[in-house]
């Protein structure tokens, strides 16, 4: 590994500052170190070339490393994402940020590689196997180098080892290419093998790695770079067995290497004789006229091709014939030239590939050798076809491989699907995505769901002029087959199509095309649903040759006819929909699906070339989400796992003309940033102020302001767009002036200019509003839907489910700008709730080249994207927290006083001694008042690293107990079955043939006795079993008499409940006999109650009421128990005169009404008054003339106070109203004065529904208007039967009362 360049991360800069932080990246660019971290963040500089390496590796160096033990890479932020998944069960998340052109596609294409085969440990195994045993069959397949060159403006960000440059800067001639012959022994065979792997093994022994050691305590860096030994492993020829070399012919020395398109002039040279084949190598860059080579999705596929190949060559005969043998060496690789798609890197690096690259050369085969493969195949009963050969290979594959080559395939045709070539980027994503990977507890990958943001569908009928349209069009054209473009009707020159007008196609579509459509056949996609995608995309080409010739009709209204009939039949076809439904769709507004001519009303030219671009746009778009359900389907997850989500969204973008477009990329931009700043730069110091650190602000530009502009409900651009009363685009622009004039980062053009300026959070962009409200509004119209659901294609019909007759008529559709802002919000309330991880791309110039950094470019980019804030939160915040308890739990077995359970205080003690007994400076960490904080990211590895062994140490121990239990468990089984055994065979030996053992008696001497003793034991056995049968029935009997003659033994009068009577049981039915008793008092109750009519059951109601509130704490109660409630003493209801006073009151029901005492609140003395309780208040009237003197309504009556003693007295105290203020607390003496403070507890109860307070006790106090009077019982000492009315004393603000 070379020396490294600069500092790896920014946050270690001595001196840091804007200008430091440029001169590090830019010092590591130059060398094509093109990572740098900033923290747990990765800074990724665009190349503009193919960096290589051998990617199966690198992914094995950084899953087994921690993010700093290797040189920056997006492997290693991936690794550390996917590890903190894995330990915490947390979910995590992937950002990607930058430009367009920044190389944000293809570093996410590198996190997802990295992800699909971190896991993949076995195939390694699996191909070092193989090529021992192709080595031993006498077969040499060097394989296939992934180092490419590219000719685009993307690059492929992996670090270039020396010997990869040097493989492409030389050309070192093939090295020897042997076959062993059928005689080939076996010793030979093996003695060959044996050696190949001796290699191998000297090989990985000479291999050095670099150790970086980093002391984050003073921010410094410290490297201990060992140096490298580099051995190439040479490969002897054994020379004791016969080998057969081919001879090469004089001019194929140094065979001239070509791509696909160079490669036709050397089919005859390369079928001639098959037995050339063998010794033809090509240089592993590619393309020696071209300079080209195939990209490492290509070599991918051709790899499991060859794969394939080779199995059904060994299941099928293992002794070939030489020119068999040499052509199925020759397999190994299939046809492909400069490909145009992004190149990923490779997964599969085999021990072959250490032995390709001393030899210096690979091989490769064309078209026609491969057909020729085929026939060769198909000699040894193996099928040709690729298709069997796919599903052969497919059945063989474990579902981790098969979900990483779905994925793969996925990719691709959602690539050619999505992507296109623009003026700052050659293959631009033009649609945002997010995957969610499924990973298990293990690990492993089990499931993706792609979601797709803001396909740019315009793309479709407007495209800018130097820009291309989507991928699959111009693949379609040039690698479509003569057959198959004959099935689509289609001609394979681009600049027949409209829509591809003033466009230009590439060779490299013609390749690419080959693995696009593969894609779909691993993807599990039938014949007949890939031939529908087909039709669809043709037949949006199609429609965009429609040319509609304006009319005049009779009536004198304007129409349109469609001059081209024959590309109108033809598009039928392919849709298989009638010919006249498709004209009258596109040419007549609101008709039926009818073949009738005139049918509707018809339309001007220039609107049916609206709804036809409108069409294209749909049909496509459609067909795209179509594709990524698809897509969804097959990579879907059994079951629910943690996730890992990947964001590749749009780049901020400027363009000379910036329309709809443009503005809603560049609002999800905003938006993207926006939520990197809140999470990061605002959240994160925020909480360091909460959690009572010491901290310094630093200063950060936060976007939400212009975020506002945009979406603010009702007055935001895009709510004022969505306005209904809205017509034209000049409204529109008139309409956002007056909203938003004012507003700091929004700015008008001119007076006479259709533009408005936004302020964004990276550049000033001009935006146009034509055809603003157009695009916004982009919805097809429903008898265009209702007509294509005619269609007899399954995939259309699916296409245009609002055309179902049957189907109930949806709501309005939405606009673009409000799926924009759905989309947008739910796409960051995923977000929110992961621990996100950001990638920062940076694009280093406009110019697309390699090794040219624009100064002023860079630091604009790394200015609007807040990178310098972010470096310094990185350099004085803290890189980890987590909550007390969390924290705790985690690391608690890291310390023996804590693990398992922790008595020796709070969490924070227990904190502390984890802490201080980790060998960690201290400094490293501190404790916040919720949470714990972690200095460094070194940190944070090298406590996972504890725990993780800490964790290893106790599965050991738990295996170690589980072990000795298991052993200790058997061991005395067999022992005790060893001393049984022995002690049986003893016996039996001395019974048969009377020999006694040492030191004991015969057991002849003994058997009398032992007979008489076991007779004995038998006996004593038989009679303790008959008394226990005869006790056992016997006492079955007891308990059925004693059940059957209780109904007979209890008296006659015995459904009382009062009565206690019950007979007798035997002592063993004792608690039985408790319980049946307590059952039998049970019923008598029920069946007293259930006698009871309405009125007793008030009456017992009444009772309980009392018992609840004075047993055990009033006196009088007891005598109380025996005497019913009358209630109406003075029988008051039939009374005439109060009948007509009740109903001027409302008070018709009595409850209560007797003449009681009302005790003078001055004097104490006793006045006879009549006291009336109604349901809703409380009545004292005359006792002669029934004249009302207060009426006190019963809501107002809050507590009732009484004595202890067998005294009469109540106190009933009212509220403090007005009428309480006034009068004051009644003070009662009556001999029912159980009764009439029970029936007043109900009475306020059901009027207010909550129960008044009873206050009981010798002193309580009472209101007597503006006075408050204590009351206070004080008891004579004389007997019950000679006590006479109470006393009544008032001394100033006492009243003594003595009873």
């Amino acid at each position: 590994m070379e020396q490294e360049i600069g500092t790896w991360d920014s946050v270690l800069l001595e001196n840091l500052s804007e200008d430091s932080f440029i001169n590090n990246i830019h010092q590591r660019y130059k060398r094509d170190h093109i990572y740098t971290y900033i923290g747990t963040s990765v800074v990724a500089l665009n190349p503009y070339h193919h960096i290589s390496e051998h990617s199966l590796e690198i992914i094995r160096d950084y899953g087994n490393k921690g993010i700093f033990q290797l040189p920056p890479h997006i492997y290693g932020l991936t690794n550390l994402a996917y590890q903190s998944l894995k330990d915490q069960s947390e979910d995590q998340c992937v950002l990607l940020t930058g430009e367009g052109g920044a190389g944000k596609t293809e570093t996410f294409k590198m996190i997802v590689n990295f992800l699909t085969h971190i896991q993949d440990k076995s195939q390694a195994n699996a191909l070092r196997k193989q090529s021992s045993s192709s080595s031993a069959s006498g077969i040499i397949l060097p394989a296939h180098p992934r180092s490419t060159s590219s000719c685009s403006g993307n690059a492929n960000f992996i670090i270039c080892k020396s010997n990869a440059m040097n493989s492409r800067r030389q050309s070192p001639s093939p090295g020897p290419c042997t076959v062993a012959g059928p005689g080939a022994s076996p010793s030979a065979t093996q003695r060959s093998r044996s050696h190949t792997e001796s290699i191998e093994r000297q090989a990985r022994r000479n291999q050095r790695e670099k150790y970086v050691d980093f002391d984050f305590s003073h921010h410094k860096s410290t490297e201990n770079i060992s140096t490298l030994l580099e051995s190439t492993a040479t490969t002897a020829t054994p020379t004791a067995t016969p080998m057969l070399t081919p001879t090469p012919m004089p001019g194929h020395l140094h065979p001239t290497k070509s791509c696909f398109k160079h490669q036709q002039t050397q089919v005859n040279s390369c079928t001639a004789n098959v037995s050339r084949l063998t010794s033809k190598h090509l240089h592993a860059a590619g393309c020696r006229q071209c300079g080209h080579s195939k990209c490492t999705r290509a070599q991918s596929l051709e790899k499991e091709e060859r794969d394939a190949a080779l199995q059904m060559l060994r299941g099928s005969n293992n002794r070939l014939p030489l020119s068999s043998s040499a052509a199925t060496a020759q397999s190994q690789l299939q046809r492909g030239s400069c490909s145009n798609l992004v190149r990923q890197h490779s997964t599969e690096s085999q021990p072959e590939r250490q032995q390709s690259i001393s030899m210096g050369s690979t091989q490769r085969i064309s078209l026609y050798d491969a057909h020729k493969l085929s026939k060769v195949l198909g000699s040894s009963s193996i099928s040709p076809t690729p298709s069997a050969s796919s599903s052969l290979h497919r059945r063989h594959k474990s579902p981790s491989q098969r979900l990483r080559e779905c994925v793969t395939c996925a990719d691709v045709f959602l690539e050619a699907m999505g992507n296109a070539c623009t003026l700052k980027n050659n293959n631009s994503s033009r649609y945002g995505k997010l995957f969610d990977i499924e990973i298990d507890f293990k690990g492993d990958p089990m499931g993706v769901h792609i979601t797709h943001y803001m396909l740019e569908k315009t793309r479709i009928t407007d495209t800018v002029i130097g820009e291309r349209n989507f991928h699959i069009f111009y693949q379609l054209l040039l690698g479509a087959d003569l057959q198959l473009l004959k099935s689509l009707k289609l001609f394979r020159n681009v600049e027949k199509y409209e829509l591809l007008r003033n466009t230009t196609a590439i060779e490299e579509d013609r390749t690419n095309f080959h693995y696009t459509k593969r894609s779909l056949d691993v993807l599990g996609l039938s014949c007949d649903e890939i031939n529908s995608i087909f039709r669809v995309i043709a037949v949006v080409l199609k429609l965009g040759n429609f040319i509609f010739v304006p009319v005049t009709n009779i009536d004198g209204t304007e129409g349109c006819q469609i001059s081209n009939v024959y590309e109108v039949q033809e598009t039928a076809q392919l849709l298989n929909l009638e010919a006249q439904i498709l004209i009258n769709c596109l040419t007549r507004a609101n008709s039926t699906s009818s073949t009738q001519e005139d049918v509707g009303c018809e339309m001007d030219a220039r609107q049916a070339a609206s709804y036809r671009n409108t069409l294209c746009r749909t049909l496509y778009s459609r067909l795209f989400t179509w594709l990524v359900n698809k897509i969804n389907e097959t990579l879907k997850s059994t079951q629910r796992e943690k996730n890992l989500a990947l964001l590749d969204f749009y780049g901020f973008e400027v363009l000379d003309h910036n329309s709809f477009e443009q503005f809603a990329i560049n609002y999800s931009a905003e938006k993207t940033h926006q939520n990197f700043v809140f999470n990061v730069l605002r959240s994160e110091q925020e909480l360091y102020l909460r959690e009572g650190l010491e901290w310094s602000r630093i200063d950060y530009f936060d976007n939400e302001s212009i975020c506002e502009l945009i979406d603010k409900p009702s007055y935001g651009i895009l709510s004022l767009i969505n306005e209904p009363h809205l017509s034209s685009n000049e409204a529109l622009l008139l309409r956002v002036q007056q909203c938003c004039a004012g507003h700091p980062n929004f700015m008008t053009s001119g007076s006479n200019s259709m533009c408005f300026q936004i302020r964004h959070f990276a550049n000033v962009v001009n935006y146009s509003i034509h055809r603003f409200l157009e695009k916004n509004s982009d919805m097809l119209p429903k008898y265009i839907s209702t007509g294509f659901y005619q269609s007899k294609l399954s995939l259309v019909q699916s296409l245009f489910p609002e055309g179902n007759p049957r189907r109930q008529p949806s709501k309005k559709p939405t606009t673009l700008s409000s799926n924009i802002r759905t989309q947008l919000q739910t796409l960051l309330a995923i977000v929110k709730h992961r621990r996100a991880h950001y990638v920062f791309c940076i694009k280093p110039n406009e110019c697309k080249q390699s090794h040219q950094f624009d100064m002023a470019l860079v630091q604009h980019q790394v200015r609007y994207m807040s990178l310098m804030p972010l470096v310094h939160l990185c350099r004085t915040g803290h890189c980890y927290h987590l909550p007390h308890s969390k924290f705790f739990h985690r690391y608690k077995l890291l310390n023996s006083l804590t693990w398992p359970h922790f008595h020796g205080g709070s969490q924070v003690e227990g904190i502390a001694l984890i802490i201080r007994n980790l060998p960690l400076p201290s400094a490293e960490f501190t404790l916040g008042t919720k949470n714990v904080f972690v200095r460094s990211p070194r940190t944070v590895y090298e406590l996972e690293q504890f725990r993780r062994l800490r964790i290893s140490e106790l599965a050991v121990l738990i295996q170690k107990m589980f072990r000795m239990y298991h052993a200790r468990k058997r061991y005395r089984l067999m022992r005790h079955s060893q001393m049984v055994i022995s002690s049986a065979w003893r016996t039996w030996r001395e019974c048969r043939f009377g020999i006694p053992f040492t030191g004991r008696r015969h057991l002849w001497s003994l058997y009398r006795v032992a007979r008489e003793e076991y007779r004995t034991l038998k006996y004593k056995r038989q009679v303790k079993w008959a008394v226990d049968v005869i006790a056992r029935y016997y006492h079955q009997w007891k308990i059925r008499q004693y059940l059957l003659t209780i109904p007979l033994r209890l008296p006659p009068n015995t459904l009382s409940p009062l009565s206690s009577e019950w007979p007798a049981a035997p002592n063993f039915l004792q608690d039985a006999s408790r319980l049946l008793r307590a059952i039998y008092h049970r019923w008598k109750c029920y069946i007293y109650r259930n006698s009871f009519d309405q009125t007793a059951r008030n009456r017992m109601r009444e009772k309980v009421t009392a018992s609840i509130i004075f047993k055990d704490r009033k006196a009088s109660y007891a005598r109380s128990v025996a005497h019913p409630f009358v209630g109406d003493y003075v029988r008051l209801r039939h009374n005439q005169q109060w009948k007509k006073i009740c109903a001027e009151t409302n008070d018709q029901y009595v409850v209560f009404a007797d003449i009681i005492n009302k005790i003078a609140r001055s004097s104490g003395k006793f006045v006879p008054i009549l006291l009336v309780l109604s349901t809703s208040s409380l009545l004292l009237l005359d006792q002669r003339t029934l004249q009302i003197k207060y009426r006190v309504p019963a809501s107002e009556i809050y507590r009732m106070s009484l004595s202890p003693y067998l005294d009469d007295i109540a106190v009933f105290h009212v509220k403090a109203s007005e009428f309480g203020r006034k009068k004051g607390d009644f003070v009662f003496q009556t001999g029912h004065v159980i009764e009439i403070v029970t029936k007043m507890f109900l009475v306020i109860q059901n009027a207010t529904g909550k129960p008044p307070e009873i206050h009981i006790s010798t002193e309580f106090e009472a209101n007597f208007g503006q006075q408050t009077v204590i009351f206070s019982f004080k008891y004579g000492g004389m007997s019950d039967l000679a006590q006479g009315p109470p006393k009544v004393t008032r001394k100033a603000n006492r009243m003594e009362i003595i009873v």
